[in-house]
């Protein structure tokens, strides 16, 4: 059994979909839309076959991102080596993103940092 893919609801779709095949190599499909539900998606493929759902729909409310909370808490890339996450950790702090921790090594052993997308989902960068 494999997880299948992930799902993100956000406001801007456009903009998250540049930014994680700009960051991250995304591969988006075709827009989905469905113009009774007031919903719109697309799905982005990455390296190694996981899968991404990012999502719009009118009326969705947005989460309270000012403390952490029960459900889901971040999406992490594996990158490959400590330099690739202190590469693309400064890559994305040059242009304009929150890094909230990192680069470090954690308590158990892995080295990552953690940055904010465009509407402060956080995306932990790891080896």
């Amino acid at each position: 059994m494999m997880i299948e893919h992930a799902a993100l609801f956000v406001r801007d779709l456009e903009a998250a979909k540049a930014f994680f095949e700009t960051y991250f190599g995304a591969v988006s499909n075709a827009l989905y839309q469905n113009p009774k539900e007031g919903f719109c998606s697309y799905f982005l493929t990455f390296d190694g076959g996981a899968r991404l759902e990012i999502m719009t729909k009118t009326g969705i409310a947005d989460a309270d991102r000012q403390n952490e909370q029960t459900g889901y808490s971040h999406i992490a890339f594996s990158l490959g080596s400590n330099e690739a996450v202190n590469r693309l950790t400064e890559r994305l702090r040059a242009d304009g993103y929150a890094v909230v921790s990192g680069p470090r090594t954690t308590g158990d052993g892995y080295y990552e940092s953690a940055v904010l997308d465009g509407e402060g989902n956080r995306i932990e960068l790891t080896v």
